[in-house]
């Protein structure tokens, strides 16, 4: 059973002028895209995450150098490797603060890892801890950069074992 990890804060509507937690201004859960992994397959793990309202975060390629880029971040087990991670297009927002645009994410987004169990990973219940890197801000303040950990859980079962594509809404019909 491939489970889901609900990790962050939940997010009620909130005042964009009275400042969050750096933790409260992302909603994140984790998702994984086969039940079970076979060994030698590739799958994907997704970070679906929520910006609290009247916050974004920065995108993964910034425009500014001085900016903190949204990065996610996986610690692998033996027989774990990452083969692409995928971030979503950015929003350019012309913000009143700031003289130029800037490419951040707001409301809701998806960052995709494709991820490769090699013949070699341990069978059974694995987890893999994630880090989620970040700054939200909104029109008036960022607060302190954060690093939220997060956990994708799997199975994996032997190379050739049967399985199925899970959470269609997020990855898609067919895989």
């Amino acid at each position: 059973m491939i489970a889901l990890v609900a990790c962050a804060v939940g997010v009620a509507a909130q005042d964009s002028s009275k400042p969050l937690k750096p933790s409260d201004a992302v909603k994140t859960e984790v998702f994984v895209s086969l039940d079970p992994v076979p060994r030698g397959r590739q799958f994907e793990v997704a970070a679906v995450a929520q910006v609290a309202p009247g916050y974004h975060v920065q995108a993964n390629k910034v425009l500014q150098d001085y900016l903190i880029p949204l990065t996610l971040t996986p610690d692998l087990p033996p027989g774990f490797t990452v083969v692409d991670t995928e971030y979503p297009k950015a929003q350019m927002v012309k913000f009143p603060f700031a003289k130029q645009s800037m490419a951040v994410y707001e409301g809701r987004f998806v960052v995709r890892m494709k991820i490769e169990a090699a013949s070699t990973a341990a069978t059974g219940a694995v987890k893999i801890p994630i880090t989620l890197r970040f700054q939200a801000c909104n029109d008036q303040l960022c607060l302190p950069p954060t690093k939220l950990p997060l956990e994708a859980e799997l199975q994996v079962a032997a190379a050739g074992s049967p399985t199925k594509s899970v959470h269609p809404e997020i990855f898609g019909k067919t895989r």
